[in-house]
């Protein structure tokens, strides 16, 4: 027999196919000797059916006609070997796979043979064996339809009470292996998306509906985990923390993008499953407690990873109503949550209250300072009423964070604002993320985004409109209305109705919102902590860039939301910065800051006025490492400086534009600065010849008022060059030239270094000697490509020079010459700046002023602008 089938046949031939089926059909027993038959010709069925397919449909009548399933099938009973197994899983899936003709898959799905094969007790302690099995449930599920899945699950009554195919499949929904875990999920969307009625109802009904709520468990462990990563990433940061937590946000997402291809097959019962589950299991009882509690269990959530979760759930699972209850929730106090969550203060307090986790970590410390200059007897101050006070006294938020501690009573709401004015950093990114992406979730309410006082001034004007074109007096009034008109507009019956279920449904024992409550009193709130953060201190630029993309969504040109006393505090932190940036054109890097502020206000303008924020809610997780990179450089270094002068600079830019929005005012492409001056006006570098290209090397150059001095660039090998210091516009230069032999009073410049930073100064021993600091010319952080990345520009160091003069009074000389003209640059900084700083005279947006025609500070300072 073994030689007959190595004979020479034609392989694709119907004969081929008759002779192994023959050959099977003899076979008793498969065991170690015949094995390898077996397996190939099970191998080459395959291949000669999907040839068939495509090019002779006898391949499959044969097929049909000798039964060849049913021999599969006693083949698989008779195996001894774990080879034989595999290969017959691979060859009825590559055949499913492969097979166009309808009638074909409607055969193999008969006479109970796949479900036979599909709950055949496997040995899948073999890896590769659960792989081959997960694979071909994966294909089977690839050609359901409305009349294969029929042939698939038992029916009684027209009730389906078995559907093999999916039950086995979600036993391995959440093995350790990921492929695993992929292919059932995949299966699983195929039996949903085929939309039988029966079938629908069988995997929503008790038991089959706990694979949903498995499925949030699941998915809690992993947030918890996740947790536990961020934890761990604050202790000890690193390139391997960071991926291990990109690792996890990767899986967590993919998660909920599953979630969400569920819920659009369109199965009504499998969205309030998810719903429910997500509620009960993760959102009640660890997400909106850890905001402020810490769980009495091990099941513990930071508010960073919570702040991200919730971000990840309203952007990412579209439902309707998980997104507008968990709106609603916001409103709840902190007390509902501690008590239907199990857990307990830190810290507990007398009078419901509870140290916040952020106070362990003291980063209230510098926060708390920040607001020493508000004014909280001000109207618009951020406050919240007491439901369960018989007054209506008012208990600012700012209090509630610098004393310590949350009121239980305090809405989430509220405790959202609180972290953005009181906040850690992580805390400010984490709440800006979430009222962001609330605000940009399609599936809630426009009435719940006013009740929580977000709803962007478009969509305010917009639902007015209607009001009015409907008749209703009260959006007419509203929309005509002054600033000062009387305030009526009530929390929307949206809200109620939710907050309603959650009492009823849930048992959440949510306070309702205190009579008289409006959305303008919210807008008002939302509005003071968002100009509260501009007044920080310690804050990051990018973090208020975040709020500063929030409050151009939400601010009005003329409504009482916006008022003086906001107006002011603004404009209070801006002239501060204003102050601060002043200083920095007398630092160490006043060539490039027109260049940097070109740069920063173009990125700001986009960022402000984009359709959503820049970054994702994933790199709140990474910013406490982000932080840790902070302080790279030496306190005195220029990188440290330079780092603190493009903060700086952002943080200005944003103020600068808002402040110009606020005002009504058209925001301009680039900043308003004065143009660069004509060369003629700095005597040195005319009387040196040089063009508006700088000193470069090689660069011939007269040395009228050149000091010849002496530099030792190695030990032992001292050279002799003519100093000569020139500034040209905003760029200066401490040029080093050689004489030319044959040309009086002429050099060649060898070597050039930046003026700016260079912190003259004669040595206190030696007289004749200047010490000179050199910085580059660039930012080096600014292009990681060209500095080698940020590991390697923690090694970097300032250069330094050690000038030797002939006598004291030439060194006295040239501390003099460079000094002046330092002067005179930064003098050139501060003029072509001086409409930029002040805002009062920035009336005309199509000024001819513009900046450099560099777009980037990572270039030469010789050609930052002149």
């Amino acid at each position: 027999m073994w030689f007959s089938f190595w004979r020479s046949r034609d392989r694709f031939s119907l004969d081929e196919l008759r002779y192994l089926t023959d050959q099977l059909v003899k076979i008793q027993i498969v065991n170690e000797v015949n094995k390898d038959f077996v397996i190939e010709a099970l191998r080459s069925i395959a291949e000669l059916i999907t040839y068939g397919d495509q090019h002779n449909s006898g391949f499959f009548e044969y097929f049909m006609e000798k039964q060849v399933m049913g021999e599969f099938v006693r083949i698989l009973k008779i195996s001894r070997t774990v080879a034989v197994s595999l290969q017959l899983l691979q060859t009825i899936s590559i055949m499913i796979q492969n097979l166009k003709n309808e009638h074909a898959i409607y055969y193999m799905f008969s006479n109970e043979h796949m479900n036979y094969l599909i709950t055949y007790s496997f040995d899948f302690r073999n890896e590769e064996l659960l792989s081959y099995y997960i694979s071909f449930l994966r294909a089977v599920s690839g050609k359901l339809d409305k009349n294969t899945i029929s042939l698939l699950v038992k029916t009684e009554n027209d009730d389906v009470v078995s559907f093999p195919l999916y039950d086995e499949a979600i036993r391995f929904a959440f093995h350790e292996e990921k492929m695993v875990r992929t292919a059932v999920r995949a299966l699983t969307l195929n039996v949903y998306h085929v939309g039988d009625d029966c079938v629908n109802r069988y995997v929503t009904s008790t038991p089959h509906a706990d694979y949903f709520s498995n499925l949030v468990t699941f998915f809690r462990e992993q947030c918890i985990e996740l947790s536990r990563l961020v934890s761990d990433s604050m202790k000890d940061p690193g390139a391997q923390t960071t991926s291990s937590i990109l690792a996890a946000v990767d899986e967590i997402e993919d998660n909920l993008y599953y979630f969400s291809d569920v819920v659009s097959a369109g199965i009504p019962d499998v969205g309030r499953l998810i719903t429910d589950n997500v509620l009960q299991l993760l959102i009640f009882p660890l997400l909106l407690p850890s905001l402020a509690t810490k769980v009495v269990n091990d099941l513990q959530i930071a508010a960073v990873t919570s702040l991200y979760l919730l971000c990840c759930i309203l952007r990412i699972v579209k439902i309707k109503d998980l997104a507008n209850t968990i709106a609603a929730a916001l409103f709840c106090p902190l007390e509902a949550f501690i008590l239907k969550g199990g857990a307990k203060p830190n810290g507990y307090m007398s009078g419901n209250g509870f140290m916040h986790e952020s106070q362990q970590h003291n980063n209230l410390a510098e926060g708390n300072a920040d607001h020493n200059n508000l004014d909280k007897g001000n109207a618009g101050s951020l406050t919240f009423n007491d439901p369960n006070s018989s007054s209506s006294s008012q208990v600012l938020l700012v209090d509630v964070m610098e004393n310590g501690f949350h009121d239980s009573h305090l809405a989430l709401r509220e405790v959202l604002l609180s972290y953005v004015t009181s906040g850690s950093e992580v805390q400010v990114s984490g709440s800006l993320s979430v009222l962001a992406t609330l605000l940009q979730t399609k599936e809630l309410d426009e009435t719940m985004l006013d009740a929580l006082g977000i709803l962007p001034q478009r969509k305010q004007h917009k639902k007015l409109l209607l009001q009015a074109l409907v008749g209703e007096g009260l959006g007419e009034e509203q929309l005509f209305s002054s600033g000062t008109s009387s305030i009526r507009d009530g929390i929307g019956s949206e809200l109620d109705g939710y907050q309603q279920k959650l009492k009823e449904k849930y048992g959440m024992m949510c306070s309702f919102l205190e009579v008289g409550a409006s959305p303008r009193e919210h807008r008002f709130q939302v509005l003071d902590a968002l100009v509260s953060l501009f007044c920080r201190s310690n804050i990051s630029a990018e973090t208020l860039w975040d709020g500063g993309w929030l409050l151009r969504q939400l601010l009005p040109y003329s409504e009482a939301e916006f008022n003086s006393h906001h107006l002011r505090l603004l404009n209070d932190s801006y002239n501060n910065c204003a102050g601060t940036l002043r200083q920095e054109i007398k630092g160490i890097w006043p060539d490039l800051l027109i260049t940097v502020l070109c740069d920063e206000w173009k990125k700001c303008k986009r960022a402000i006025e984009a359709s959503s924020p820049r970054k994702e809610p994933k790199w709140m997780l990474l910013s406490s490492q982000m932080s840790s990179s902070e302080g790279t450089f030496p306190g005195e270094s220029s990188f440290a400086a330079g780092e603190r002068m493009c903060e700086l600079v952002k943080v200005f830019v944003l103020l600068h534009q808002l402040l110009i929005f606020s005002l009504g005012r058209i925001l301009p492409e680039q900043p308003p600065i004065n143009p660069p001056a004509d060369i003629s006006e700095n005597f040195r570098a005319k009387t040196a010849g040089l063009d508006a290209s700088g000193p470069k090397p090689g660069t011939e150059l007269r040395l009228v008022d050149a000091l010849s001095c002496r530099i030792a660039f190695e030990r032992g090998k001292e050279r002799h060059f003519y100093f000569l210091p020139i500034s040209l516009g905003t760029s200066g230069w401490v040029v080093l030239a050689e004489e030319l032999p044959l040309k009086q009073h002429y050099g060649i410049v060898r070597i050039a270094a930046p003026l700016a930073g260079s912190n003259p100064r004669i040595d206190d021993k030696h007289s004749r000697w200047l010490h000179l600091r050199i910085r580059p010319s660039t930012l080096p952080f600014a292009d990681p490509a060209k500095s080698g990345g940020r590991a390697r520009t923690k090694a970097l160091v300032d250069g330094r020079w050690t000038l030797a003069f002939r006598d004291e009074e030439s060194c006295k000389s040239a501390l003099s010459m460079i000094l002046e003209e330092i002067d005179i640059q930064n003098n050139v900084v501060e003029r072509r700046l001086k409409p930029l700083l002040d805002l009062e005279s920035t009336v005309d947006p199509s000024d001819s002023s513009v900046c450099p025609p560099e777009s980037s500070y990572t270039k030469s300072s010789s050609s930052s602008g002149t």
